[in-house]
């Protein structure tokens, strides 16, 4: 029988192993405690962030970041009204051509080492726009927000002193405060801005609510509350007294990147994440009933609202294409009234969004006329008439038309195709990656394609700009090559109108004359979901889909 070896060294490494062990689970724990202790708000990101940078946010997911991270000279709230954000007050003059904006004066930069020290700061002054809004139109930074500063007369910045700061236009454009209030509008510090260059993009330093803290690309975002944060919150106590509460509430934001949107819709229903937006369509059937409501295993632990999107979805035509039959106003129009569009939302959408039958504005935006006679709805006889006018009667030798679209929008397209089939027309869909398809659109190479058209500032004539003719694509965004006199006249009115009632009659009446020429077939005006735990409270947005965090509060966790 063989003695057991002795081992010294083992007898001395086990205790030491232990109580390593025991040291990483009581430290695991504390900051799990901790970490539980904290108002951190977490919502997955599956696009990405590709800069935290407010001079490219060109895209929602972007946006949604630097809005928690800079301020401009105003907002827009839930309504899309303008209302003050670093700018207090504002005064128009009677020409239309000048701006003047008077700043607040308790408004801070997040702290940073290049203003002086580790625990520096600085207050915000006008210089400060004259460089964040020179440094759009500047081209070595090769901002995307350039065109919106079209407008603006050569040194349109001027700051004559600390709280005054001054836009002038070459001539009058009205939605000029709309563009203002975009993220790339956002105040900078030339300190930290010029000293990282390029860079600027991971190491941002605004005004907003929250600060940077944390960003591994692909992995993980964290923003921390701002304790310098220059907005209050007035709360009206039980006992009718009122407490002031600087903003935000919550401690910190936590974005995750998670590209699958299954997987991360099912982070959301464990409660792992507190906020969803939208719904794909690999599991919209799971959480919503066909008619757009949230189902009742849902209801005690989940909270919906749904609010009008500003997105037009809608296929268009190439108004220059040499197809003889897509050229005749008679065949589009009756594509547009062949299809019926309320059964395509409730059988292919769920009910989220709205039948377009009210032409190219999006419901939502002044402008847009719920009682418009100008729109189309489903009339499957006056289609055939159509047919009938153009010297195809029930579609006989119309050649076939080819439809480009992307595999997200197919169920949609084979829908109308075969709604389309019954009037006799043939319709072959062309399904296109969603690079390629933007390719073909901006250089004329797709007769009928699909499209979609979210607002970049809350005014109607951003939707029309896409049939004004020195916009031909790829110069511009008339991917259908529309061109009207009529239309261009209506138009170059209309943005130096300054009376808003005078300004929406010359929109609509350029609707309508787009709606009579057919370039497009509107499809549905789309519509925001948001959907968090009923621990989570305040969430505001607007029909842009903003995604303000300054009011949020996280209580316990919900219910799961």
């Amino acid at each position: 029988m063989k003695h057991p070896r002795q081992f010294p060294l083992l007898k001395t490494f086990i205790p030491v192993l232990m109580t390593t062990l025991t040291l990483v689970l009581v430290c695991s724990c504390r900051h799990h405690s901790e970490s539980d202790s904290k108002a951190i708000f977490r919502y997955n990101e599956s696009a990405g962030i590709t800069t935290l940078d407010p001079a490219f946010a060109k895209d929602q997911a972007i946006i949604w970041a630097t809005s928690q991270l800079y301020n401009g000279l105003v907002r827009l709230d839930s309504n899309l009204l303008i209302e003050p954000c670093i700018a207090k007050r504002w005064t128009i003059s009677d020409d239309g051509k000048t701006y003047t904006f008077i700043l607040r004066d308790d408004v801070w930069f997040h702290k940073n080492p290049l203003f002086h020290n580790a625990d520096s700061t600085r207050r915000v002054v006008a210089s400060d726009f004259c460089y964040s809004l020179n440094r759009i139109l500047d081209p070595k930074v090769a901002s995307p927000g350039l065109w919106i500063f079209a407008h603006v007369a050569p040194d349109g910045f001027q700051a004559p002193n600390d709280s005054t700061f001054i836009v002038r236009l070459n001539e009058p454009f009205s939605p000029m405060l709309s563009l203002l209030a975009m993220n790339y509008c956002s105040v900078v510090p030339h300190e930290v801005a010029d000293h990282y260059g390029t860079d600027f993009r991971n190491h941002p330093c605004g005004t907003g609510p929250f600060q940077f803290q944390y960003w591994k690309e692909g992995v993980k975002l964290v923003l921390r509350k701002n304790p310098l944060y220059f907005e209050f919150d007035t709360v009206e106590t039980q006992n009718s007294n009122s407490e002031i509460h600087r903003l935000p509430y919550l401690d910190a934001v936590a974005v995750t990147f998670i590209i699958d949107k299954q997987t991360a819709f099912l982070e959301f229903i464990k409660g792992n994440l507190d906020f969803m937006n939208s719904l794909d369509a690999s599991y919209k059937d799971e959480i919503l009933t066909r008619t757009g409501q949230l189902k009742a295993k849902y209801t005690d632990r989940i909270d919906m609202v749904s609010i009008p999107f500003l997105n037009t979805e809608y296929l268009g035509f190439r108004m220059d294409s040499t197809s003889g039959a897509l050229s005749d106003p008679r065949i589009r129009q009756a594509l547009n009234y062949g299809f019926d569009r309320a059964k395509m939302m409730k059988y292919m959408r769920n009910n989220i969004g709205r039948p377009a039958t009210q032409g190219f504005i999006p419901c939502g935006l002044p402008g847009y006329d719920s009682t418009a006679s100008y729109g189309y709805r489903y009339d499957p006889e006056k289609a055939r008439q159509l047919l009938a006018e153009a010297g195809y009667p029930g579609g006989k030798g119309l050649p076939t038309v080819q439809l480009a679209t992307t595999s997200s929008y197919l169920d949609l397209c084979k829908y109308i195709q075969q709604q389309l089939s019954l009037l006799g027309i043939d319709i072959k869909i062309d399904v296109n990656p969603p690079a390629a398809l933007r390719e073909q659109m901006a250089q004329g190479k797709a007769a009928w394609f699909r499209g979609s058209w979210i607002a970049d500032y809350p005014d109607a004539e951003n939707y029309l700009t896409l049939f004004y003719s020195p916009n031909r694509a790829p110069a511009g965004p008339n991917y259908t090559h529309f061109s009207s006199p009529a239309f261009d006249r209506l138009y170059q009115k209309s943005i130096i109108e300054t009376d808003p009632q005078r300004r929406i009659a010359l929109y609509r009446a350029m609707d309508s004359l787009v709606m009579q020429q057919a370039p497009v077939m509107p499809l549905y005006y789309d519509q925001i979901l948001h959907f968090t735990h009923r621990n989570i409270s305040g969430l505001r947005t607007n029909p842009m889909n903003a995604l303000d965090l300054r009011y949020v509060k996280k209580t316990t966790n919900p219910k799961r």
